[in-house]
């Protein structure tokens, strides 16, 4: 795509039929996302970002307009056409975590290579699990059962379930929701190191001390784009965390 455009969004409504209701939840929207950007999407309860956000992860369709994903035209796929984009392309972190309560670490970072089309020996399967749950922190915790970890370490293992197939974007639905103010820097910290490494974020929050952590917020209200800017002073979560160690922090 020109210009290293990774999201391209012209005109997306989505409207939603409730009895003899039309909902616009998402009203015209025309966004742009180059490859390697953090951007945070912002905005209060039913100010349509998370409808977006779902529109953005192939979750749902728009009712009009199109959303171009990494050169495809994703408003004009069928079902399993948009499945194989949201295995390969994207990567999912939910602020419940979504982990499978009787399964190791290991194993549900391992899911999504058994759902795809990898024609990997279970070695490697193993192999590459384990690797980007080091990446992550959790090295020496692949046998793990949900239960036995803390929040944060289970927000690192969905977030390594969602690298594991090397996604274009990682979208993550506020990933902070569920964690305690330190524990949410140190995951803001993982999302900051893996945009250095060039994967594009999208995340979705609402608070706007989260939202610093990001290079760029887009603020939606009414199912429309309200702002649009750059984060002129962006928290960095290593200093945060430096500060919070020496008492600075309150």
């Amino acid at each position: 795509m020109k210009n290293g455009e990774v999201v391209k969004l012209v005109d997306v409504h989505k409207t939603y039929h409730t009895g003899d209701v039309d909902v616009r939840a998402v009203r015209g929207v025309s966004l742009e996302i180059q490859r390697g950007e953090f951007v945070a999407l912002m905005g209060a309860s039913g100010s349509g970002k998370s409808t977006l956000m779902n529109i953005l992860g192939c979750l749902d369709r728009p009712t009009s307009g199109r959303y171009v994903l990494d050169d495809a035209d994703v408003s004009v796929l069928d079902r399993d056409q948009l499945a194989d984009i949201r295995n390969h392309k994207l990567g999912f972190v939910f602020q419940s975590f979504n982990l499978l309560p009787r399964t190791s670490a290991r194993e549900n970072v391992e899911l999504p290579l058994l759902y795809g089309t990898h024609r990997l020996t279970n070695a490697q399967v193993r192999e590459k699990a384990d690797a980007v749950l080091a990446s992550v922190g959790l090295g020496g915790r692949e046998d793990h059962h949900p239960s036995q970890l803390s929040g944060g370490q289970q927000q690192r293992v969905a977030i390594a379930r969602a690298l594991v197939n090397d996604p274009e974007v990682v979208l993550a639905d506020e990933p902070t929701g569920n964690l305690d103010s330190r524990t949410s820097v140190e995951i803001m910290g993982i999302f900051q190191q893996l945009n250095e490494r060039g994967i594009t974020i999208i995340m979705v929050t609402h608070e706007q001390d989260i939202a610093a952590f990001a290079r760029r917020n887009v603020v939606m209200r009414d199912g429309v784009i309200l702002e649009d800017r750059l984060v002129s002073q962006r928290l960095d979560a290593v200093t945060e965390l430096q500060n919070w160690s020496s008492g600075v922090m309150e």
